[in-house]
C-alpha cells in the first residue's frame, strides 16, 4: 500500500510539473508573438495608405540656454500636403535659423537621435524648389524682433502615410542655431540642433 501511495505521489508531481511547463511555454510564445506583431505593425506604418488628413509636430528646445517653442501643422490637400510652421526663438531675434526634416522619430540626446536629413530620393542638399534638394530641406526662417517667424510650404513630395519616399509621419523637425548656406554637403553648415519635434 505504501509503495502504491508513493507511486501515485510521483505520478501527480510529474503531471503537475508537465502542466506548469506547458503553461510557461505557451506564455512565452504568446509574449514573443505579441512582440513580433508590434514590430510588424511598426514596419507596416512606414508604408500605410495615405489616409490621414492632418498631422502636427510640437517643437521644443534641446538646449538649456536657448528657449524654442513652435508648432508645425500639416494638412492634406488633394495630392499635396500643406505645412504651416510657427517658431519662436527669442535668443535669435532679428536673425534667421535653418529648419530641416530629419530621418528618425527620436529627439533624444539633444536632437542627435533624429539622425541625418530626411532624403528619401538620395539627392544633394540644396534650396527648396531649386535644382536638387532633400525632401526635408525646409530652409531658413526669418525671425522678427520678438524672435517669431513662420513658413508655409505646399508640396507633392510629402504624404501623411504613403510609401517611404514620401511619408513624413514619424520624421523629426530640427531647428538649427545658424543659417543654411544651401550648398555645403550634406546639411548646409547650419549649426547646432537647438530644437526638435516629431511629426505625428
Amino acid at each position: 500500500m505504501k509503495i502504491k501511495s508513493v507511486s501515485k505521489l510521483f505520478t501527480i508531481a510529474a503531471i503537475s510539473l508537465s502542466i506548469t511547463f506547458f503553461i510557461a511555454c505557451n506564455s512565452n510564445n504568446s509574449s514573443n508573438n505579441n512582440s513580433g506583431d508590434t514590430t510588424m505593425a511598426s514596419m507596416d506604418n512606414d508604408a500605410i495608405p495615405d489616409t490621414a488628413s492632418k498631422a502636427m509636430a510640437t517643437i521644443s528646445g534641446t538646449k538649456t540656454d536657448t528657449t524654442v517653442n513652435g508648432t508645425a501643422m500639416f494638412e492634406k490637400d488633394g495630392n499635396e500636403v500643406k505645412m504651416h510652421l510657427e517658431l519662436t526663438v527669442p535668443k535669435k531675434a532679428n536673425s534667421s535659423v535653418a529648419v530641416h526634416f530629419h530621418a528618425m522619430s527620436d529627439c533624444g540626446d539633444m536632437g542627435k537621435m533624429a539622425g541625418g536629413h530626411w532624403n528619401p530620393t538620395n539627392e544633394n542638399h540644396g534650396k527648396w524648389g531649386t535644382g536638387n534638394f532633400h525632401s526635408g530641406d525646409i530652409g531658413n526662417i526669418n525671425l522678427d524682433a520678438s524672435g517669431k517667424g513662420t513658413i508655409d510650404i505646399t508640396s507633392n513630395r510629402w504624404t501623411l502615410g504613403g510609401d517611404t519616399t514620401t511619408n513624413i509621419i514619424g520624421k523629426t523637425i530640427i531647428v538649427h542655431s545658424g543659417v543654411d548656406d544651401y550648398k555645403s554637403q550634406p546639411a548646409g553648415n547650419s549649426g547646432e540642433r537647438i530644437a526638435c519635434g516629431v511629426i505625428q
